[in-house]
């Protein structure tokens, strides 16, 4: 999926278990010439949360994970919604520092 010059990998990981994918995969699958190649991977998990509607994770290029990314967030709304994981137009998702919720535009 693409956003804003940015290019990103999804993972529906409300439909399978991917506790078992480390940093070095996650690095293998965003490797350009051997994986699939990505400036991120985004993660869309179930939350435990009450009232919050997924947890939203990101992994740069290098495996690392980060807090933030605007263009993934656009993203990330768009493939919940396409993807019929919900069919609101905001959610509420829980990423590593706090709450954010998401508009679909």
């Amino acid at each position: 999926m693409h956003g804003a010059g940015n290019d990103f990998i999804v993972i529906d990981g409300t439909r399978q278990d991917i506790r078992s994918i480390t940093p070095a995969i996650w690095r293998k699958l965003a490797h350009r010439q051997l994986g699939v190649g990505a400036d991120q991977i985004l993660i869309v998990e179930p939350s435990n949360l009450p009232n919050v509607d997924f947890k939203y994770r990101i992994f740069n290029a290098d495996g690392g994970e980060v807090e933030q990314c605007g263009n993934g967030s656009r993203c990330f709304v768009r493939f919940v919604h396409e993807e019929g994981l919900s069919t609101k137009n905001e959610v509420r998702v829980e990423v590593s520092n706090g709450l954010l919720t998401l508009k679909r535009l």
